[in-house]
């Protein structure tokens, strides 16, 4: 029976007749040099099909010899996440039929993964922590990618043809797979985001994967399932797959919540399947009736022999672990005196590398967190582009404020001084000297300038000999325009006030 026009439940109401429960699975594509089981490149963007070898195309003899860094780097996620490391594991067949899996089958692991049973804490934007727990973590490999050209929005349905690129085919993969997340009730979607967030983060720290969900590093399976109250049992849940943003996780879980509730509303019943989502509606739509395990036929790989970690090399690794973001952002934010509403945004920016950077090259942390958060995010944003993207440095922006501590420049200058090293016009000092941009103090030119502001206006000198203080702004203002806001503003007041007292 089709649900799809089963009219949405307002979210509010759902969640306060409904228990929402989550399961998210997160695939991450390990950043090794070569792939899982063969020796073929992993650069991201390379013309279609000139990555692989005979093992990434499933040829006929061909044989599979695992990655060691793969291994190393999958047991150090599973340490990072509190998991059990397996004393031995081993890989399996995972057979189905789509035609970016050239071998009909992709080699996973099944029953025996390599880390199982941990958990990470998530921090949601309010301080709150939850607890989110871990069933496992497997590897395996990624399959191609395929291009369906003429069909709506890229999907199969009404596609003239598809193209097959097998680059990615045989990628290093590590897939997480969470327990039922309960008991969050209203804010199931943000719990989704900021766990997804949170792994991303745990990835960048770790350095296995570059972790940039915009290129499909990292990928989610949402599964959202809704039943009458806590203590009743698991509702049916749907898995929507692939969903590559944080905001379109939180979207997806909250859309998927509506509409399961209003398909139990109309009586019906919800069906186990896979879902896609739409990033330019905010809807998913069905995709295939969701297989159980068993439809898998899972057996395990003849081709490849069990793994067998050694303890002392498992605990080297766990010695190795870097410190995590979480306790990373709590010490930062300690040194730096950031309010919590600061440093989640600075967070939130993707600044926090940087203005860590920033503040490394000598400036303060108030004067880093202005910078990237004021200026340089202003034209991040004008253009489209993540702050990273800037063709400006953290040792720039700490040289550029330096010329401002030393009152070289003042505010306005500094932001045509950074305006120039945008344009790639050189370092701050260079475009300083190329621009002529420095503040000027020297007293002999200022006096020229304040006499000339003076002179032009004798009724403010007036009101300034009889006591009234208030006007000095004007001529100081009259004389920034003449230096072209290059007057050192405060020495220029003191001068005023000299000359209009002699």
């Amino acid at each position: 029976m089709t649900t799809e026009a089963t009219p949405l439940v307002d979210y509010d109401d759902a969640v306060r007749r409904y228990d929402p429960v989550l399961g998210i699975e997160v695939h991450v594509e390990l950043g090794t040099a070569s792939k899982m089981f063969d020796g073929a490149p992993t650069e991201f963007g390379a013309p279609p099909n000139t990555q692989t070898t005979p093992v990434s195309l499933g040829l006929p003899g061909s044989l599979p010899v695992v990655n060691e860094k793969a291994v190393e780097w999958a047991v150090l996620i599973g340490l990072a996440l509190n998991c059990e490391i397996a004393e031995s594991c081993r890989f399996a067949r995972k057979n189905y039929f789509y035609p970016d899996l050239p071998k009909a089958y992709q080699i996973s692991q099944y029953d025996e993964p390599i880390a199982h049973d941990g958990w990470v804490d998530v921090e949601l934007e309010d301080g709150t922590t939850v607890r989110v727990e871990i069933e496992r973590a497997h590897m395996e490999e990624d399959a191609g990618k395929n291009t369906h050209v003429g069909g709506a929005a890229g999907r199969i349905h009404g596609a003239e043809y598809s193209l097959v690129d097998y680059n990615r085919a045989g990628v290093p993969l590590v897939e997480i797979v969470t327990k039922p997340i309960t008991g969050v009730g209203a804010r199931a979607p943000e719990v989704a985001r900021a766990y997804v967030q949170t792994l991303r983060d745990m990835f960048r720290a770790l350095g296995v994967s570059e972790a940039r969900m915009e290129r499909g590093n990292v990928r989610a399976d949402v599964n959202v399932s809704l039943r009458p109250s806590p203590d009743a049992p698991l509702g049916t849940r749907t898995e929507t797959k692939n969903v590559n943003s944080f905001r379109s996780v939180e979207r997806a879980v909250r859309f998927e919540i509506s509409r399961q509730a209003g398909v139990l509303d109309s009586g019906a019943a919800v069906v186990q399947e896979t879902r896609h989502w739409h990033e330019d509606t905010g809807i998913t739509t069905p995709g295939r009736v969701k297989s159980d395990a068993e439809d898998y036929r899972y057996f395990p790989e003849p081709d490849l022999v069990p793994i067998v970690p050694d303890r002392a090399w498992v605990e080297g690794l766990r010695a190795s672990l870097p410190e995590m973001p979480a306790a990373r952002r709590r010490r930062l934010q300690a040194a730096w005196g950031y309010s919590d509403a600061e440093m989640r945004d600075v967070v939130n920016a993707g600044a926090l590398d940087l203005v860590e950077a920033t503040v490394a090259a000598g400036a303060s942390p108030a004067a880093a967190r202005k910078w990237w958060m004021g200026e340089l995010a202003r034209t991040a944003n004008e253009q489209g582009a993540s702050l990273e993207e800037l063709p400006v440095t953290p040792a720039q922006v700490a040289e550029l404020q330096g010329l401002v501590d030393a009152g070289r420049l003042n505010d306005k200058l500094a932001r045509q001084v950074l305006a120039g090293v945008l344009a790639g016009e050189g370092s701050p000092q260079e475009v300083v000297a190329a621009r002529g941009l420095e503040i000027v103090s020297d007293d002999g030119a200022l006096l020229a300038a304040v006499d000339e502001a003076l002179a032009a206006q004798p009724d403010v000198v007036e009101k300034i000999r009889g006591g009234n203080l208030g006007p000095v702004g004007a001529i100081i203002g009259a004389v920034m325009k003449a230096t072209r806001g290059q007057a050192d503003a405060a020495r220029v007041r003191e001068l005023v006030l000299e000359r209009v007292k002699g």
